[in-house]
């Protein structure tokens, strides 16, 4: 199917079309005339000028609103005309997020032929675009090449590896029909308790630039070639515009403080090179500089990306971003297109922004000229991708649309595993490497044969996890599987233990272990410690039995490992390889030289003060080791504070009160946190297990006291779900000291379950008794409250 969207130039057309509250009912007549070579060679401009001129105002608004493909049909498509759509990290089309790619490439078909039905008085029909985060790899699919994360590729340095990436990546995008990649992240991360530092190539600014503009042309193809966004190629995004990586504490979507000279120096850079490199979309940030959210921030989305950088691509907006400026809701927010917004990303709200952007260009709160700048933005990237037109095909018929056999094709899984191999890190070889051919190998840890781990989040769903079935990933191999081949290839033994035992005495023993998989804000913490236990506890007990190890640690960060480096013979920074395990194995046997180098400095201390210099540096940012140094690092120091903390006590949790736990509210009581008394409800709420947490309304003027029958002592660690932005303040008192959780509460909306941890640093002298009061009506969970003896100096974090 081919459809012609009649540009003026020689084009009669005349065509059936709806207005924002008409329904779909039959099409009439459409007539198409030929387009004339003169309209052919119009300019860009010209094309999209005239295309803008023949819109209504509701179709103009409807370039502008992207809405999630699990709160929209098709059948919302034909009568809105949405600019673009998008699936989050948990959506998958019809309802499925583990559906097959052809039902991926179903779906796009479809929202492309609602997208262009006929319309009436003579306006164009402007085909729709799909967008969606195929961040290391098309891995929202089911049997898509999973690639190493970026940190993992901003250790193996290679701009032309990660353009081979990028374009292997376009490809399996292009065969499910989807057009728009939001990557790549060129984040300079500064703080790695950040939860996406995996999401940032490196500390370093330059190395961030050179290789996030690599992806760029891998994604998209070079400007000025003939396959430029052609046949295998979609459109890449450069994320998340400014400051993501450089948060206060590495508190994901929080505030970037400092001079901005000094900040744009070193977040900012990266983005000339990828609009050098010809990026047509970027993405506005979630944080704040300075205390201005960036989805509102006109000097620096127009003043700084446009003017002063001279990028003419469109600017879209993150998952309802523009509902955290102030004054703003989620359907009401005029400060983000007026800042210099082209496109709100707002999943399931839609409608009622569309709604009130139409009422507030009526009204003259909105200029129709920065309307039609916006839409011709929009316009502009789609005419490059040719989604401007006559004869624009179905997402089935173009390119590679529909040629399954290229997702985790030979060729592209070949890529992956180069990406894996060149990855690996070696911070420490006392000879056990390479593995000796004919030893007999004993591969432990619980992450050996998980493919789910391996790879991370967003991996199938959003924050990804260890318990996908194996079933999900049909075109990879585990570690474990990449070293049995491997192993046995080369005449030896290799046997799986998760627990590390065994029968026969092994020559070697090698433990995969690391974090679990998460994404974003999940995967915030409050320091640089690594606490799973399973993977010290393996190379300990080997280490007792005078087995040599290798450690193979997973992660999304630099953490600090002294302890297991320490218990191990050879330590290998892993990274989140993906789905391509043998090529942990080409490194462990040698099979290809350790050539992987730190992108970031690694740790020396735990408490997780930012680290961007070699001082303070275990490993500092350049460092690994061939496989034929086997230098002693000595023994490590195992101090850490943070591993030092006293015994917590639960004020509640697992959906019960602790023992001497009371729960007040006015002059009422609510045994075991459960039930109405002063103007608070509680009641239970299935989080991991049946009623193990609480949801609790508070209404205005009402507080809720939890008190202990003795002081124990410690900090206040809460975990809390916000279900409404607060309309008023909201407080915590404890012994003398008052903490306005008003901007915490509006910051934490949305965002999932988050800790809270409250201490003298910002609390002053804490007492044995919490209360929660507010001035105006309010709702959130908890999880669980309970103190515990933290570092001294520690501060407070939400």
């Amino acid at each position: 199917m081919r459809f012609g969207i009649g540009l003026r130039a020689g084009v009669a057309v005349a065509a059936l079309g709806l207005g924002l509250g008409a329904c779909a009912t039959v099409p009439a007549e459409t007539t198409t005339a030929a387009v004339a070579p003169t309209a052919v060679a119009d300019s860009e401009d010209a094309v999209i000028a005239d295309i803008v001129s023949r819109m209504s105002l509701e179709r103009k608004i409807a370039q502008l609103i992207q809405p999630q493909i699990n709160s929209f049909t098709p059948e919302d498509m034909e009568r809105y005309r949405f600019g673009s759509y998008l699936n989050g990290g948990n959506g998958g089309p019809y309802g499925d997020e583990y559906a097959p790619a052809s039902e991926w490439l179903r779906y796009a078909d479809e929202m492309f032929d609602a997208s262009v039905q006929p319309m009436a008085n003579g306006e164009p029909v402007i085909p729709t675009m799909w967008g969606t985060d195929a961040v290391h790899g098309h891995t929202n699919v089911v049997g898509a090449t999973i690639f190493p994360h970026n940190i993992a590729l901003g250790a193996a340095g290679d701009a032309d590896l990660v353009r081979r990436i990028g374009q292997a990546t376009a490809v399996e995008i292009e065969v499910t029909g989807i057009d728009w990649n939001f990557s790549p992240t060129v984040a300079v991360a500064q703080d790695d308790r950040w939860g996406r530092t995996y999401e940032s190539y490196s500390e370093n600014k330059e190395l961030v630039a050179t290789l996030g503009a690599a992806l760029v042309e891998g994604l998209q193809g070079t400007r000025g070639d003939a396959d430029f966004l052609g046949d295998g190629r979609v459109i890449a995004t450069a994320k998340h515009f400014f400051g993501d990586g450089g948060t206060d504490n590495g508190v994901d979507q929080g505030e970037v403080t400092g001079d901005l000279a000094e900040l744009m120096d070193i977040h900012a850079y990266p983005y000339p090179a990828t609009i050098e490199a010809g990026v047509e979309a970027i993405m506005a940030s979630f944080n704040s500089i300075n205390g201005r959210k960036m989805h509102g921030n006109e000097e620096l989305l127009t003043g700084v990306l446009r003017e002063q950088m001279g990028f003419d691509g469109l600017v879209v907006g993150d998952w309802n971003g523009h509902g955290q400026v102030a004054g703003c809701t989620v359907t009401d927010c005029p400060q983000s297109l007026l800042a210099g917004l082209d496109i709100y990303m707002v999943p399931d709200d839609w409608k009622g922004l569309m709604e009130t952007l139409i009422a507030q260009v009526q009204d003259g709160t909105v200029p129709m000229a920065r309307v039609d700048e916006a839409v011709t933005r929009v316009l502009r990237v789609k005419y490059r991708a040719g989604l401007l037109g006559d004869n624009v095909e179905r997402p089935s018929e173009r390119g590679v649309g529909g040629r399954f056999d290229l997702l985790a094709s030979p060729e592209h899984r070949a890529i992956a595993r180069e990406a894996v191999a060149r990855s690996q890190v070696i911070l420490k070889n006392d000879g056990v490497l390479p593995l000796a051919a004919g030893a007999n190998v004993l591969v432990a840890g619980a992450a050996a044969d998980n493919i789910g781990q391996a790879a991370g989040g967003w991996t199938l769903t959003w924050q990804g996890g260890r318990e996908l079935e194996r079933e999900l990933f049909p075109n990879a191999t585990s570690i474990w599987e990449g070293l049995e081949s491997a192993i046995e290839g080369s005449g030896g033994t290799a046997t799986l233990s998760e627990d590390g035992s065994f029968t026969q005495r092994p020559d070697v023993a090698v433990v995969v272990f690391g974090e679990r998989p998460y994404a974003e804000f999940a995967g915030d913490r409050p320091d640089l410690v690594f606490r799973d236990e399973e993977g010290l506890d393996l190379l300990r007990s080997f280490q007792e039995q005078d087995i040599p190890t290798v450690a193979v640690f997973l992660s999304g960060r630099p953490l600090w490992m002294n302890r297991e480096i320490n218990a191990s013979d050879a330590f290998v920074a892993s990274w989140l390889p993906g789905s391509e395990g043998a090529g942990v194995a080409d490194i462990l046997t040698g099979a290809r030289q350790a050539t992987g180098r730190l992108s970031f400095n690694w740790p020396a201390e735990c408490e997780g003060e930012p680290l961007n210099n070699p001082e303070g540096a275990q490993f500092p940012f350049g460092y690994g080791r061939s496989l034929t140094d086997t230098s002693s690092i000595g023994t490590l120091r195992e101090d850490c504070a943070a591993l030092l903390v006293g015994p917590s006590r639960e004020l509640f949790g697992s959906g019960r009160l602790g023992e001497g736990v009371t729960a007040t509210a006015g002059s009422g009581t609510l045994p075991n946190l459960l039930g109405s008394a002063g103007g608070v409800t509680a009641r239970g709420y299935d989080r991991n297990a049946q009623e193990d947490s609480r949801q609790i309304a508070l209404a205005a003027g009402s507080q809720l006291t939890l008190a202990q029958d003795e002081d124990s002592g410690g900090a206040y660690r809460i975990t809390y779900e916000v279900l409404a932005r607060p309309s008023g303040p909201v407080t915590l008192t404890s012994g003398d000291g008052l903490v306005d959780l008003t901007p915490h509460f509006a910051h934490a909306f949305e965002k999932g379950w988050r800790e809270m941890v409250i201490t003298e640093a910002c609390a002053g002298t804490l007492g044995d008794s919490i209360t929660f009061a507010t001035e105006a009506d309010i709702s959130f969970r908890i999880a669980e409250v309970s103190r515990a003896e933290l570092p001294e100096g520690t501060e407070c974090s939400f």
